[in-house]
């Protein structure tokens, strides 16, 4: 790797954050992870990941998505935190074209997660570099959900027009239902905007067919063993008022840089959400589909 590319590629990020109005250290991240991905995608641990989580927003070419600092993956591999570091530890040792990155496999630390999360998984960490510029690398494991009906090969965009990842990962109506769980599961403690918001997005961007969305909430709910019904606490308009929800949602928004582009009233999000997920909670819905915005109308 020359210092003249990391050089280059530096300052193609700053015009980029400037032309579009975006926080540079945000756009340094996303390439970080974005060629982390493409290490992934030709190394011979390509199909052990699913990939998942805000960098789908992305993949899914919507209008809106927000900054993340990590990747989240599906993992088909033992969950051994000895096997995750070597496999992560391989994946950053991947010779590929140059992009600038150096990842420092010597560096890989595993961990097991439970927080902001539902379910234990593991979480790998190390440096990555951009020249002198720090992009520390967080990847977050899942083991055990299931997708349904299955996952989707992607071509993942680049920002800067580098080679791209070819991977597979989530499809929306999963990404939907995981979402969609959790809040019903943590209720009024729920405090994971960033779910709200994806639904939200999502909702607003893309079409869905109700047989498909259903089929993935009740396959998904089965799974974790939670019960799916109109009583949760997340339909309630109790919940959308709580002043520490809205108190949530701006302080999200905030540290997102989405305050111009989403709904600032937790309490619209929240019924734009429930108006959308709520008729998956009955059979009829077999019979409906969503266009972009909606509304669900039957066919």
């Amino acid at each position: 790797m020359t210092a003249n590319l990391a050089k280059s590629v530096h300052q193609r990020l700053l015009n980029l954050a400037k032309q579009r109005g975006q926080r540079f250290n945000d756009l340094l991240q996303h390439y970080a992870l974005e060629r982390w991905l493409y290490r992934l995608s030709k190394s011979v641990h390509r199909d052990r990941f699913v990939l998942k989580g805000a960098l789908m927003l992305v993949a899914w070419n919507l209008p809106r998505s927000r900054p993340t600092r990590d990747i989240d993956m599906l993992a088909r591999a033992d969950n051994d935190l000895n096997h995750i570091h070597q496999l992560v530890a391989e994946i950053c040792r991947t010779t590929v074209e140059d992009d600038g990155l150096q990842f420092d496999a010597h560096s890989v630390q595993t961990e097991r997660i439970a927080e902001d999360a539902l379910y234990e998984g593991v979480r790998a960490t190390f440096p990555g570099l951009l020249g002198n510029a720090k992009a520390p690398m967080q990847i977050d494991l899942g083991f055990s959900d299931v997708i349904t009906p299955g996952p989707t090969a992607i071509v993942y965009p680049s920002l800067i027009d580098m080679p791209r990842a070819e991977l597979m990962a989530y499809n929306p109506e999963t990404a939907i239902a995981e979402k969609f769980e959790a809040m019903v599961k943590l209720g009024e403690l729920n405090s994971r905007m960033k779910d709200f918001f994806d639904i939200w997005t999502l909702s607003q961007s893309r079409a869905f067919v109700g047989a498909e969305l259903r089929a993935a909430i009740i396959s998904t709910f089965e799974h974790r063993g939670t019960t799916l019904n109109a009583g949760a606490v997340c339909f309630s308009s109790n919940f959308a008022a709580l002043p520490s929800k809205q108190s949530q949602w701006a302080a999200f928004l905030k540290r997102s840089g989405l305050t111009s582009d989403a709904p600032g009233q937790f309490q619209d999000v929240c019924a734009a959400v429930m108006t959308f997920l709520q008729p998956m909670l009955e059979a009829p819905a077999d019979t409906l589909q969503w266009p972009s915005a909606g509304p669900w109308a039957s066919v």
